[in-house]
C-alpha cells in the first residue's frame, strides 16, 4: 500500500500539497505521489521540476477529459421538464462519466492509503465515487466556498433532496456531499455561508508559518523556472510596486479595459505613478505582454504565494477582481474589488452565484 497522493488541476493545488506534505514529519516526506491534471492547465515543465523535488516519489500526468469530449452524455444535459425524469437522466450520467473517464486515469488508486482531490467537481470526482473509492476533498482556491458556493449553485432547487441521492452514491454533488468524499479541507469554516458536516478546517497560514527557509527555498526551486530573472524583475527598480492579479475574465476586449481601468485607478500611490507589475492567471489567454507593454508583466506559471518567499520583496499594493488576495502577505495594502466592482463590466448574475442559491 502505497501513502498519498494529490490529484491538482492548478498551481495552487500543487502549492498546497507542498505545504502538506512539508507539514509532516521528515522521516514521512517524500512518499507522495503527485497528479498533474491537464484538462484546465498547462503546466509546462512543472512536472520535470517536481520529478527532482524531494516533497514526490512520482509524478504523473493526467490527461483527464472534459464531460463534453464524450458525444454519449450530451442528452443527459437536456432538461425533461419534470424533476423525477430529470433525476434519473442525471443518475445515469453521473455513472455514465465515472465509466468514460476510467480509460484515462493513469495510477490505481486503489493502491493508496490516503487520496487528496482538489476541485472534485472535475470528473476525477464522478470517477472515484463510480469506482467507490473514498478520497479527501481540499478547497480549489483559498476561501473560495465564501464567494461562490458551487456546490449549492450548480444543485439550487431541491438541494436537500439532491443531497440525499448523492450521499447514497446515485448523483454526485462536489465539495462534501458525495458518498465516498471523506471529508473536505478548508482554509476557515467561519466565513462560509452553509456548512457542510464534512467541512474540516487547516488554515493556510499554519502550514506556511512553519515552514523553514529550506522549505521555502524547495518551493522556489520547484515553481521558479529561472529564479534569478525573476528576482531581478521584482527586486529592482522603484519602491512604490503595485502587482495586478489578472483573471480571465468577460471576452478579450472587456477584459483588456477592466485592467486598464484597474491600473489607470489604483496605479498611483500619493499621486505618484507606482511601478505596475502584472500576473497573469493561468488560464488567462490575454497577451499582457503586448497590450500592456510598458508594465511588467511576470509569469503566470506559478502560484502568487511564491512570492511571500522572494527575499527583499515588498509590494505597496496588492489589486485583485476575483482571486482571494489574502494569500499574499508581502503588501502594504491588500485590495479585492468583488462583485460590486464587477457590475460595471457584465451582468450582476453572472457574478453574484452566492445570492442565487
Amino acid at each position: 500500500m502505497k501513502e498519498r497522493i494529490y490529484v491538482c488541476h492548478t498551481y495552487y493545488h500543487v502549492y498546497v500539497a507542498c505545504l502538506k506534505e512539508l507539514a509532516l514529519p521528515q522521516e514521512k516526506q517524500g512518499r507522495a505521489t503527485l497528479v498533474l491534471s491537464t484538462m484546465s492547465n498547462d503546466f509546462g515543465n512543472l512536472k520535470v521540476r517536481a520529478a527532482a523535488c524531494p516533497l514526490f516519489e512520482d509524478v504523473v500526468l493526467f490527461d483527464e477529459k472534459e464531460d463534453t469530449f464524450f458525444p454519449e452524455l450530451r442528452k443527459y444535459h437536456t432538461d425533461r421538464g419534470n424533476l423525477l425524469l430529470n433525476m434519473l437522466s442525471r443518475m445515469k450520467y453521473t455513472k455514465m462519466l465515472g465509466r468514460l473517464e476510467k480509460s484515462y486515469v493513469p495510477v490505481d488508486f486503489r493502491q493508496y492509503r490516503d487520496i487528496y482531490v482538489f476541485c472534485d467537481s472535475d470528473p476525477i470526482g464522478y470517477y472515484l465515487n463510480y469506482e467507490r473509492i473514498p478520497y479527501h476533498a481540499l478547497e480549489d482556491g483559498l476561501n473560495c466556498i465564501q464567494y461562490y458556493d458551487t456546490a449549492r449553485y450548480d444543485n439550487r432547487g431541491h438541494f436537500s433532496l439532491k443531497a440525499w441521492m448523492a450521499a447514497r452514491n446515485l448523483i454526485f454533488i462536489q465539495n462534501g456531499y458525495s458518498k465516498y468524499c471523506l471529508d473536505m479541507e478548508i482554509n476557515d469554516k467561519s466565513v462560509v455561508p452553509y456548512p457542510c458536516e464534512k467541512y474540516i478546517e487547516m488554515p493556510r497560514s499554519k502550514l506556511v508559518e512553519r515552514l523553514t527557509k529550506d522549505d521555502r527555498d524547495i518551493l522556489i526551486r520547484l515553481f521558479i523556472e529561472d529564479p534569478d530573472e525573476l528576482l531581478e524583475k521584482l527586486v529592482c527598480g522603484a519602491k512604490d510596486k503595485i502587482l495586478v492579479l489578472s483573471e480571465p475574465l468577460c471576452d478579450l476586449t472587456v477584459r483588456k479595459q477592466i485592467f486598464t481601468d484597474i491600473i489607470e485607478e489604483y496605479g498611483t500611490i500619493d499621486g505618484r505613478q507606482g511601478q505596475i507589475l502584472i500576473k497573469p492567471h493561468p488560464r488567462d489567454v490575454l497577451d499582457y505582454a503586448k497590450e500592456f507593454a510598458g508594465h511588467i508583466v511576470l509569469s503566470g506559471m506559478f502560484p502568487m504565494e511564491i512570492l511571500n518567499f522572494i527575499p527583499g520583496l515588498q509590494f505597496k499594493r496588492v489589486v485583485s477582481v476575483f482571486t482571494v488576495p489574502n494569500g499574499i502577505t508581502c503588501a502594504d495594502e491588500v485590495l479585492f474589488l468583488g462583485e460590486d466592482f464587477m457590475d460595471k463590466y457584465e451582468a450582476p448574475e453572472l457574478h453574484r452565484q452566492n445570492e442565487q442559491i
